[in-house]
C-alpha cells in the first residue's frame, strides 16, 4: 500500500476509507494510550484519579491552543497540495512547527510558574490530591511541547495523504507508555513508586519518543517535509492564513475547555469521587469522540485538497460517505455506554460506593454519542473547505448553555446527574445544528464552484 494515497482521483468511498482507517486506528490507540493511564491509576484510588482529572483538564486547555497551527497547517497544506503548489505546501509546514513550538514552549512555562493558582481553582478538597494534581500538571503541561509537535505532525502528514506515519508513531508511544505506567506508578526493580508522577513522566517520555518517530519520518518524506526549510523564517504569507484557519478552532476549543472546567468546579462541589467519576467517565466515552476526531481529520484532508483542486462532486461525496461511517459508529457506542455501562466502569475504579455514580454517568451522556460524532465529523468538513467559523459559533454558544442548564437541572431531584443530562442535551443540539448548518452551505456555496479559484475560502 502507498503511503501517500491520491485524495482527488479514483473511487471517493475507497480512497477517504484507506486515510481514515490508519487515523481511526491512531485514534483508537490514543484512546488506549489515556485508558492506560486511567487503569493503574485507578488501582491507587479514585483521590489520584482525582488529582490527575483535574491537572488533566490544563492538558485538555493546551491541546484546543495547539489545534490553531494544526488545522491551520493541515488545511493551508492540503490546499496547496490539491492546487499542485508543493513549494507553498512546505512553507505552510514550516510556519504551522515555528507556531507549534512557540506556543508549546509559552504554555509549558507557564503551567509551571503558576501551578499553585491553576490547581486552587477547582476547590479541591483533600489536601493529599491537590498536592499530586500540581506535580502532575507540572510534569504533563509543563513539557507540552511534545504532544503540541505531535499533533501538528500527524496534521501535516495527513494533509499529504499519508496516515500510516502517524499509526506508527503513536503505537509506538502506546506500547512504551504501557511498559513505564505500571513500572514507575507502583515501582519495580531500581525505581522507586512514584504514584500520580511517575504516571505523568510515563506519559512525558512516550511523547517524546513519539515526536523522535515523527522526525524521523520526515526526513525519509518525499512529498512535504523534503521541501521544508525549518531554520528560514517563511514570512507572514504563510503564517497569517494558518492563523485565520486555525485561530476560530483554537477559542472553540479553548473556550469549550474553560466551561468544561466551570463544570468540573460544580462537579467537585459533590466530592473528590465526583470528579473521579468525571474523568474515568470521559475517558471511556472517548471511545467515540476521539474515533470521530480522527475520521474528521480524514475528511478535512479529503475535502482540503478536493476544494484546492476544484472538484465539487468530490467534496459532496466525500462528505456523505463519512456520515454513512460515523453514524454506525456512533450507535455502535451509544449501545456500548447505554446498555453495558457497570462492567466498563469497573475496570477502573472498583470503590462500591463510586460506581453507581460512574453508571449514571456512561448511560446519561451514552444518549449523545451518535449526535456528537456527527458534529465532529461535521466540523472537520468544514474546517476541510477553510470555514471553521461555523462549528466554532455552534460549539461555542451550545456549550456554554450547559453552565446555566447545569445550575438549574442541579436543582432538581437529579442533583449531580443534571450536570450530565447538561452535557448530553447541548451535544444533541450541537450534533443536529451543525449538520443542518453544513448540508445548507454545500447547497448554497457548491452551487457556484466552477473552479479552485471560483470558491472563496
Amino acid at each position: 500500500m502507498a503511503k501517500h494515497i491520491d485524495l482527488v482521483n479514483g473511487p471517493v468511498l475507497p480512497s477517504l476509507s484507506r486515510l481514515a482507517l490508519p487515523i481511526m486506528a491512531t485514534s483508537l490507540i490514543q484512546m488506549a494510550y489515556n485508558l492506560t493511564d486511567m487503569l493503574w491509576i485507578g488501582r491507587l484510588g479514585s483521590s489520584a484519579v482525582a488529582s490527575v482529572g483535574a491537572a488533566g483538564m490544563y492538558m485538555w486547555l493546551s491541546n484546543g491552543l495547539a489545534t490553531l497551527p494544526k488545522m491551520g497547517g493541515q488545511v493551508n497544506t492540503g490546499h496547496s497540495l490539491g492546487a499542485g503548489r508543493t513549494e507553498d505546501s512546505a512553507s505552510f509546514a514550516a510556519a504551522a512547527l515555528w507556531m507549534t513550538t512557540a506556543l508549546g514552549l509559552l504554555f509549558g512555562i507557564c503551567s509551571i510558574l503558576f501551578a499553585d493558582p491553576l490547581i486552587v481553582f477547582f476547590n479541591l478538597n483533600s489536601p493529599q490530591v491537590i498536592q499530586d494534581a500540581k506535580i502532575y500538571l507540572q510534569i504533563t503541561c509543563g513539557c507540552v511541547l511534545f504532544s503540541f509537535l505531535n499533533q501538528t505532525f500527524t496534521g501535516i502528514f495527513t494533509a499529504a495523504g499519508n496516515s500510516r506515519n502517524s499509526l506508527t508513531a503513536t503505537l509506538t508511544g502506546l506500547i512504551i507508555n504501557m511498559v513505564l505506567d505500571p513500572v514507575l506508578i507502583f515501582g519495580a526493580g531500581p525505581f522507586p513508586a512514584m504514584g500520580v508522577m511517575g504516571a505523568a513522566i510515563a506519559t512525558i517520555f512516550a511523547q517524546f519518543i513519539v515526536t523522535t518517530v515523527f522526525v524521523i519520518f520526515a526526513f525519509r518524506d518525499t512529498v512535504v517535509f523534503c521541501h521544508v526549510r525549518l531554520f528560514r523564517n517563511p514570512g507572514k504569507k504563510y503564517f497569517l492564513p494558518i492563523l485565520r484557519i486555525g485561530f476560530p478552532t483554537c477559542v472553540q476549543n479553548m473556550l469549550f475547555t474553560g466551561i468544561s472546567m466551570m463544570i468540573a468546579r460544580m462537579v467537585a462541589g459533590y466530592g473528590d469521587a465526583a470528579v473521579a467519576v468525571q474523568k474515568v467517565g470521559s475517558q471511556i466515552e472517548s471511545i467515540s469522540w476521539m474515533t470521530a476526531d480522527g475520521f474528521a481529520a480524514a475528511v478535512n484532508s479529503f475535502l482540503a485538497q478536493n476544494h484546492g483542486a476544484g472538484k465539487p462532486d468530490r467534496i459532496r461525496k466525500g462528505y456523505r460517505s463519512a456520515m454513512g461511517v460515523v453514524l454506525i459508529w456512533g450507535v455502535l457506542c451509544t449501545v456500548l455506554l447505554i446498555f453495558f455501562p457497570e462492567p466498563i466502569f469497573r475496570l477502573f475504579i472498583t470503590e462500591q460506593d463510586v460506581i453507581p455514580m460512574g453508571v449514571d454517568y456512561l448511560v446519561i451522556l451514552g444518549v449523545s454519542q451518535l449526535f456528537m460524532s456527527v458534529e465532529i465529523t461535521t466540523a472537520g468538513a468544514f474546517a476541510g473547505l477553510g470555514k471553521t467559523l461555523p462549528p466554532s459559533l455552534s460549539s461555542t454558544i451550545l456549550t456554554a448553555a450547559r453552565i446555566p442548564l447545569a445550575w438549574v437541572l442541579v436543582q432538581t431531584p437529579l442533583g449531580l446527574n443534571g450536570i450530565w443530562w447538561s452535557i448530553t442535551i447541548s451535544s444533541i443540539f450541537k450534533g443536529i445544528v451543525l449538520f443542518l448548518w453544513f448540508r445548507s452551505f454545500l447547497d448554497r456555496e457548491l452551487g457556484k464552484f466552477t473552479s479552485p479559484a471560483g470558491y472563496s475560502s
